[in-house]
């Protein structure tokens, strides 16, 4: 059983039921503390989500500013799962965000781990 992420009818990443299922409630937790649209929506007819990109975008650059403003390092790791899950989603869409030379290597470590398990085309260097 799968819980699909899909772009315009293109399969992005086809999350494992838990593992989509949880990544879904992270998003809508996060939007309720960030208090912005998610640009996710549950489909019904797939059993998983569809991405509308531009709101997408703009939430998880939300979440990435949540994440770099925290001193906080429980905070920090708390986002940082989510985080990372987003900013590949994000890339497999197509898209990205710009990260600060202070967090790009790390994430850019941990995407490629992450990206690996989530199926990401190879076209898409996490390392970079």
């Amino acid at each position: 059983m799968s819980y699909p992420y899909e772009l315009d009818g293109e399969t992005l990443w086809d999350a494992g039921s838990q593992s989509g299922r949880l990544y879904f409630s992270l998003v809508q937790g996060a939007a309720e503390l960030t208090q912005m649209p998610t640009g996710l929506t549950h489909n019904d007819r797939l059993g998983g989500c569809d991405i509308e990109l531009p709101t997408f975008r703009a939430f998880v650059e939300g979440v990435y500013d949540s994440y770099s403003r925290t001193n906080s390092p429980v905070l920090q790791g708390l986002w940082r799962g989510l985080l990372v899950t987003s900013l590949i989603l994000l890339e497999m869409a197509g898209s990205s965000i710009t990260l600060s030379a202070e967090h790009e290597e790390a994430l850019r470590s941990e995407m490629a781990s992450y990206g690996r398990s989530m199926g990401a085309p190879n076209r898409r260097q996490y390392t970079q």
